[in-house]
């Protein structure tokens, strides 16, 4: 289990190899904006946003996950005396995501997909420094040995279990489910994010570029893959709360631009656009 290390923003981040893959640790980041991490870790834990974010990475990536615990914290997390621990989840869920561990590097660490999410959570800002401190690693990696890191893919990911879990339980009719008319729902679901991310759909955007490489996500600048990131958690909760796709659409336009406004003004977007 080989430690390495990012600073970002000025704060010293563990990351530790596990399951092949990496993991990032939550205490230090949390201990960024309070002394006692734990207390940030709980607060992180109490959010039914977060308890369905973790449940559903795990079910995409955990056959042993127990989802009758899951989906039992998940309706209690709706109350507000509701209280999780990392070492309760683990222990009544078998999540592998997320781990507490003792020792020289010992606190909580998590899967880097969940681990860029709780960044996110903290702070967009100090989100993007973590991005531009990993994708900093991840291009020394790539020179040693040749391994392919691409942080615009990371970005767009970060909150896709959550989007996409929440379209299927809350807009997919449960006989739909893994069909033809799921996945239509799905597109249009990520088109009413490209509308209100870059004015116009994936089809759209395509007709007026014939000529470039990829879509439309894939020529977006850092600014709007790190909105489209936030957008993706807004429109779970507004599908979660019954709110039209009309009305969703209007609301994550106007976000948008706030986001985007908010992140021009970030040094380390500059420096992440000269990684990239």
């Amino acid at each position: 289990m080989a430690n390495r290390k990012i600073i970002a923003d000025g704060t010293e981040i563990n990351l530790i190899s596990q399951r092949n893959d990496e993991y990032i640790s939550l205490t230090d980041m949390a201990r960024k904006f309070n002394p006692v991490p734990n207390d940030v870790l709980k607060a992180w834990m109490r959010s039914s946003a977060n308890i369905e974010f973790l449940g559903t990475w795990e079910i995409f990536h955990n056959e042993g996950f127990k989802t009758v615990a899951y989906n039992r914290f998940r309706f209690e997390s709706t109350a507000n005396a509701f209280i999780m621990t990392v070492k309760q989840w683990v222990g009544e869920t078998a999540a592998i995501g997320i781990h507490a561990t003792a020792g020289r590097y010992g606190g909580t660490y998590a899967h880097r997909d969940i681990a860029i999410q709780f960044a996110n959570w903290l702070s967009p800002t100090f989100y993007l420094y973590v991005i531009k401190e990993f994708q900093r690693l991840k291009v020394e990696d790539d020179e040693r040995n040749k391994l392919g890191w691409d942080w615009k893919r990371e970005l767009a990911k970060v909150n896709y279990y959550l989007h996409t879990d929440a379209v299927r339980k809350n807009l997919v009719p449960i006989m739909d489910w893994n069909t033809k008319r799921e996945a239509i729902q799905m597109a249009s679901e990520a088109d009413l994010l490209n509308l209100a991310m870059f004015g116009m759909t994936a089809k759209e955007w395509r007709a007026q570029h014939p000529e470039a490489k990829g879509n439309v996500r894939d020529q977006a600048s850092p600014e709007q893959l790190v909105t489209l990131a936030n957008l993706q958690t807004l429109n779970a909760s507004y599908i979660e709360e019954g709110v039209s796709k009309e009305d969703r659409l209007q609301r994550l336009h106007q976000k948008a631009g706030y986001i985007m406004e908010l992140l021009s003004a970030i040094p380390a977007m500059e420096d992440l656009k000269r990684l990239g």
